[in-house]
């Protein structure tokens, strides 16, 4: 059985970056065990962006869309308070969710904002600098 992942979330001058607290080493966003993603659709809610809410550091609401009608494996990117919405999760990345991952804000990037998707189980320290 594999270890259960263990992040530290460490300030940065933009966001944040990841270190994995067993170790104490620096996890790359291409780590296998993480996804880091960019939210799709951020240009048609533009005014969610400058919410505190998204703030790098901030959890977030993977809301599953069934219903929908342009995709229904569509995942929506909310607030933890689930009263404003983002974006979503990239169309070829929402069908290989298994539903119960965490999602945190990292980072923002001019007109974008970069989200980590970890294992349900993952215990993520918030924040370290």
């Amino acid at each position: 059985m594999p270890e259960r992942l263990r992040l530290w979330l460490e300030r940065g001058a933009r966001g944040y970056h990841l270190r994995d607290a067993a170790t104490e080493e620096p996890v790359r966003w291409e780590d296998p065990r993480i996804r880091v993603i960019p939210v799709a659709g951020v240009s048609y809610r533009p005014e969610s962006l400058d919410d505190p809410s998204f703030d790098p550091g901030q959890r977030l609401t993977l809301v599953p869309e069934p219903e929908n009608e342009h995709d229904p494996q569509a995942v929506g990117i909310w607030n933890s308070e689930r009263t404003l919405q983002i974006g979503y999760v990239p169309a070829a990345l929402a069908g290989e969710l298994s539903g119960g991952e965490q999602a945190i804000s990292l980072w923002r990037v001019d007109g974008g904002l970069r989200v980590l998707l970890a294992p349900g189980d993952a215990w993520i320290g918030m924040p370290r600098s």
